[in-house]
């Protein structure tokens, strides 16, 4: 099968972040073929971070065995040296044949070469039409990962540029559209950052009308049992439809998938039988219950 490269389109950006105008952290990278079909009212999807794409075959794999309309992949990997240097949200897309978004978080100082910088991020697979997407950078950061004058760019330290964010994008249109975050929380620091993170993705949200079927899936690093991010999303009327149980190898449960508005989830399950990462994939089947799918 072909493997399609990226092409880095400039689609939008938001929020303040250590990033300017121009930067490469500001755009989306798109690439496969364009979708054959419409947007589908009962679709497969899969919400999984990746650990970098470490071990691509192993993820590839369990992405073929599934085939699902829609991917939303934590931790991806570009060009980097831990994985390969390779383009993960490239390759994968390739060996599904549908068309991928990539949205950078971290420029990795220490995983580039002299020719080429590495990035990480978030990824999104699919063969239904995308209508709209956009990087929304959270104000809210740890420096945890900053440069710093005094210490080396060695792959360990683990340097970076950039700052947490959310994929944000739109498929379909009028009544056959589903708005969906693509969201990876801030794992340093306290459960109050993390919030401060969500608050500003329900607070993007005000953009979308009521009614508005959205879905908000990814690894939320919630690390309380009674996380105040969880209870900020029910809150803001969502429902819990996987999420609360363990989905890493450490035994943790910071992974969900939640919905609001007129779609339905069914089917959610937590693969822990998957070793392609130090997080479970999370499959579940989505359901449109507006007028133009009933």
């Amino acid at each position: 099968m072909r493997h399609w490269k990226p092409l880095l389109v400039l689609l939008a950006a938001s929020a303040v972040a250590p990033a300017s105008d121009g930067d490469p952290l500001e755009r989306i990278g798109r690439g496969g073929p364009p979708p054959e079909g419409g947007m589908e009212c009962a679709l497969d999807a899969v919400s999984w971070n990746i650990e970098r794409g470490e071990n691509l075959p192993g993820v590839a794999g369990f992405l073929e065995e599934h085939r699902p309309a829609l991917a939303l992949l934590q931790e991806v990997d570009l060009d980097a040296s831990r994985s390969g240097r390779v383009d993960v949200a490239g390759t994968l897309a390739s060996r599904l044949g549908v068309q991928y978004l990539f949205a950078p978080e971290f420029e990795e100082l220490g995983q580039g070469s002299s020719r080429r910088p590495a990035w990480h991020g978030q990824a999104v697979l699919t063969r239904l039409p995308v209508s709209s997407a956009r990087i929304l950078r959270f104000r809210a950061q740890s420096d945890f990962w900053r440069p710093r004058w005094y210490l080396p760019n060695w792959a360990f330290m683990q340097r970076r540029r950039g700052g947490r964010n959310a994929l944000a994008l739109q498929l379909g249109e009028g009544g056959r559209r589903l708005v969906v975050y693509n969201v990876h929380l801030e794992s340093r620091g306290e459960e109050t950052l993390r919030l401060r993170e969500m608050e500003e993705v329900l607070a993007d949200l005000g953009r979308h009308p009521a009614g508005t079927p959205i879905l908000v899936a990814g690894d939320l690093n919630t690390r309380e049992e009674d996380s105040p991010v969880v209870r900020a999303l029910l809150d803001a009327g969502f429902r819990a439809a996987a999420g609360g149980e363990v989905t890493t190898r450490r035994g943790q449960a910071l992974d969900w998938v939640f919905v609001r508005g007129p779609v339905e989830v069914e089917r959610a399950r937590v693969h822990r039988e998957v070793e392609a990462s130090d997080h479970y994939p999370i499959t579940f089947r989505l359901r449109l219950e507006t007028p133009e799918c009933r």
